[in-house]
């Protein structure tokens, strides 16, 4: 046992050896390639050497202090060599390219006095070649946005949506609804036929009320029209004319198709009213072969009931009348398809509700517009309701909901409602002071003075200027630049007080102007409304006062009509006075 046990140790130690020397043989045998691979290093070319430090990565600029070395780019030079066939001198204008003109005793042989002065000639005589530009085309002054001229110098196809928004605004014309046509500017282009037209020149009608403006174009397009004006609107023949203009497309009417009854009826309150547009439609159908009869009371129902047997285009008539022809049998209106309720609330406050509705269902209901605009694309022939009213109590707007498609609601705003009118007498030496206490009394309100000269213009300014108020002057005789700068003093509130001929009366844009005053009194009451209209704005309230001297005795008719119908006061010396009594 002790020999195995020392044959044991014996070979555990042997073991340990050899693996000892083992180990180091291998750590000889690794030194020695480490230094042959060393040996061979060292023994590369320089330029080769140089190359492997490039193919490996290059220390950081930051990490060896050194700067990284910039490549060099060289930069192809430009070579003047061109062709004659690339001169685009030949093509130069010289109306509009500037002519370099060479001379001599400066640099480069270029003497600038001599430039100048043979550019002007060459623009002297360019000038004459060409059309001078017209100022009807030039930048507005008053506004950020090219304006050209006001709407009433343009032609229609001219107008810009800025120039109907300022023409609705002149005549106080609002729209509610959708898909509306453009208000008509004038007779001319109302689109009314010959016949009606030369009726309408002959009834003395020189240029359609507002509610005419805005009410045919939407009777010619056949559209429900819901008409919010008062009495002595012109209303009337608002209606009127679009109807004559839907009866003349439709074939004559004969004794047959006298059976199915009129073409168009309307509704009227009263017996008087129903008269009255029954004489309007006869004189606008002078040059028109169109028969228009009227229903009311106290005439014999049986003249009426044999007119209607022999045909008539256009019946007229109160709601009792109307009612009692129908449900005896005189009257039927299988074909009538236009339809006009005038002055709604009054028939309702009198008690017509009832009958209006009868005769209503009394139509053929298939001929009712679609409830959706875009389904109403058929080539075919659709009932078209008109309803005036000054007022819309509930009652009026049931009607208007359940018989009308998709109204259009014209409201034309009375300037009563939204402008107080003072007229003052004065005598002319007068107006100074007259101006300078008003102006006193409005302190900051933003106003505008207007007078119907440019020397005028100056003169008032400097007669305020002498006083100590501040004011902004705006005429024809002044610059663009000034007239700009001017404007925008006044616009800006750095100035209270504008001093302006018609050139800012009839169209410009002005905000928040609190008072108008008539220094002096124009020639037409039109302009007259174009200065006042320039306050009282987008619903808001405004005054106007103006001076009026005995020199202004042509336009005192249409002054005191004017103030009556508003009802504004009336100067006691312009009510006595002849001119104002007679025109």
């Amino acid at each position: 046992r002790d020999e195995d046990s020392k044959h044991r140790k014996y070979s555990h130690h042997h073991n340990r050896d050899r693996d000892r020397d083992r180990d180091r043989d291998r750590d000889s045998r690794d030194r020695g390639r480490d230094r042959e691979r060393s040996s061979r290093e060292r023994s590369r070319s320089p330029d080769r050497r140089g190359r492997s430090r490039h193919s490996s990565r290059s220390p950081s600029p930051i990490q060896d202090g050194s700067k990284k070395a910039k490549r060099v780019i060289v930069k192809q030079r430009g070579k003047f060599d061109w062709e004659n066939t690339e001169d685009t001198s030949q093509d130069m204008i010289p109306i509009c390219h500037g002519q370099l003109l060479f001379g001599r005793g400066f640099y480069a042989g270029m003497d600038r006095r001599e430039q100048k002065k043979q550019s002007a000639k060459i623009d002297r005589e360019s000038k004459g070649q060409i059309e001078p530009k017209s100022l009807k085309s030039s930048y507005d002054p008053f506004d950020d946005m090219p304006v050209d001229r006001h709407w009433s110098e343009k032609e229609i196809h001219e107008m810009t949506s800025r120039d109907w928004r300022i023409f609705r605004e002149d005549y106080n014309i609002s729209y509610k609804g959708s898909r509306f046509p453009n208000p008509a500017r004038n007779w001319e282009e109302s689109g009314i036929c010959p016949e009606i037209l030369r009726a309408v020149q002959e009834a003395g009608y020189k240029k359609p009320t507002p509610i005419q403006m805005a009410s045919i174009p939407l009777g010619l397009q056949q559209r429900d029209v819901i008409g919010i004006a008062g009495t002595g609107s012109g209303k009337t023949a608002a209606f009127v004319i679009p109807m004559l203009m839907y009866v003349s497309r439709l074939p004559k009417m004969t004794l047959e198709r006298a059976i199915e009854g009129p073409y168009a009826l309307v509704m009227a309150p009263t017996t008087e009213l129903a008269q009255q547009i029954q004489e309007e439609t006869v004189k606008l159908a002078k040059y028109m072969d169109i028969n228009v009869l009227s229903l009311v009371a106290g005439e014999a129902i049986g003249g009426q009931s044999s007119k209607l047997l022999q045909g008539c285009e256009i019946v007229i008539a109160t709601p009792g009348r109307l009612l009692h022809c129908l449900e005896q049998g005189y009257a039927v209106l299988h074909q009538c398809n236009y339809v006009v309720l005038d002055e709604g609330d009054r028939m309702i406050a009198l008690g017509f509700e009832e009958q209006v509705i009868d005769a209503l269902e009394a139509m053929p209901s298939s001929n009712m517009k679609p409830e959706s605009e875009d389904v109403e694309l058929e080539d075919r022939i659709y009932r078209t309701t008109y309803m005036f009213s000054a007022t819309m109590p509930p009652a009026v707007e049931r009607l208007a909901k359940k018989y009308l498609r998709n109204p259009v609601v014209v409201t034309i705003e009375e300037m009563s409602k939204r402008i107080s009118q003072k007229v003052i007498m004065v005598d002319e030496e007068e107006k100074p002071k007259r101006l300078r206490r008003l102006l006193d009394e409005l302190g900051e309100m933003s106003t505008i003075v207007f007078v119907n000269t440019k020397k005028q213009a100056d003169k008032v300014s400097k007669q305020l200027h002498d006083m100590g108020i501040k004011v902004a002057t705006i005429h024809g005789g002044k610059t663009q630049q000034k007239r700009q700068t001017n404007f925008q003093d006044f616009r800006s509130k750095r100035r209270s007080c504008l001093i302006a001929t018609d050139v800012v009366g009839r169209g410009i844009d002005v905000p928040d102007v609190g008072h108008i005053v008539n220094y002096d009194m124009p020639s037409t009451v039109e302009m007259y409304i174009h200065r006042i209209g320039r306050t009282g704005r987008a619903g808001k309230s405004g005054a106007a006062t103006t001076f009026l001297t005995l020199n202004d005795s042509e336009v005192f008719y249409d002054l005191k009509q004017l103030l009556v119908r508003t009802k504004n006061p009336v100067p006691p010396e312009l009510a006595r006075h002849e001119a104002a009594k007679v025109k």
